[in-house]
């Protein structure tokens, strides 16, 4: 950890940097970085050993990389961040940099407990190349999470961070929903450029879409299942855990949407919810990576303590794939 006055000479330094940092990733005159688009949140490979298979994280992306995604989330929850050392999270980022084209933004999960570990990991994670950094609720002291706490917390990362923040409420796992009023306040942080909500509550996003409307701050749905409701209610993009094996067809639902065609993206957006919640609430990341085998990626093991799916959980997850036209 940085000692007193180490954290004092970091925190001045990036401060200084702050603003041209910022400046340099504006998409115009006093704007904040353009984040629209589908982000799939990048799984992390495992060996049979449990060490991380950076081998095969480089042939997915590769695989992934001919599909017209905006970018990638690395290091998010479908990345099992938790598992990781902080070792192995920068080393990962820096190998999915290494493999994307420039044009492909990086988000990149930097989120910690404390703040001043969150602040230490977002500048290593913008030191190996992220664009951005993805930053989760802390929640271990989730009763204290109130929203003066939170807006201190990200406030403080933002100040400190040379990249751009992005808000990430997941309260699935995190038990906490970051408060619409916090995000609110946060958005007018010249360094935080919107927020991925996991929840699923539409009229959630809508209202933080209304309430933000006069800041340059834009929402992600967490979600492909309801990603169509987000673009109807002013989100501007989504990260996706079923866009790791149905890239195209999220990738279609995305312009369906933007281009008006309602009802054909009502259609494909039924065909996605069923399959979409089997890889994430209903059977979770080893659900993701059971499904990425058969689609031709490498899904591999889980790190305990999560574990592989019975044969009856495998079946069901199939299933949901091929009564929708998937598999």
């Amino acid at each position: 950890m940085l000692g007193p006055r180490v954290w004092s000479s970091v925190r001045q330094g990036l401060s200084r940097a702050l603003s041209s940092t910022v400046g340099g990733w504006a998409s115009g005159e006093g704007r904040k970085v353009d984040i629209s688009g589908i982000y799939p949140p990048v799984t992390t490979p495992f060996t049979a050993t449990a060490e991380v298979d950076y081998g095969k994280l480089e042939e997915n992306l590769h695989k992934l990389g001919t599909f017209p995604f905006r970018g990638f989330v690395v290091q998010g929850s479908n990345g099992e961040f938790p598992f990781l050392t902080s070792s192995e999270r920068l080393e990962v980022v820096s190998r999915v940099r290494q493999a994307l084209p420039r044009d492909k933004i990086l988000l990149a999960g930097s989120g910690c407990e404390s703040t001043q570990a969150t602040v230490e990991m977002t500048v290593s994670m913008a030191q190996v190349g992220a664009d951005a950094a993805m930053v989760v609720t802390p929640c271990y002291y989730h009763g204290r999470m109130n929203s003066a706490a939170l807006i201190h917390h990200y406030t403080k990362v933002a100040d400190l961070s040379p990249i751009p923040v992005v808000l990430y409420s997941v309260p699935a796992n995190t038990g906490l929903d970051l408060p619409v009023d916090a995000v609110v306040t946060l958005s007018q942080h010249p360094n935080i450029v919107g927020i991925k909500d996991s929840g699923g509550d539409v009229t959630r996003i809508g209202l933080i879409v209304h309430k933000t409307r006069r800041q340059d701050f834009q929402v992600l749905a967490g979600s492909a299942g309801f990603l169509l409701a987000s673009y109807a209610v002013g989100a501007v993009g989504g990260v996706c855990a079923l866009a790791n094996v149905l890239g195209a067809q999220v990738c279609q639902l995305e312009r369906l949407c933007l281009t008006g065609q309602w009802e054909d993206a009502q259609k494909l957006q039924h065909r996605l919810i069923e399959p979409n919640t089997a890889v994430t609430r209903r059977f979770g990341i080893p659900g993701l990576k059971k499904t990425m085998d058969w689609f031709g990626y490498y899904g591999g093991p889980c790190r305990a303590p999560l574990r592989e799916l019975s044969a009856a959980q495998e079946e069901a997850l199939r299933l949901d794939f091929t009564s929708n036209g998937w598999l």
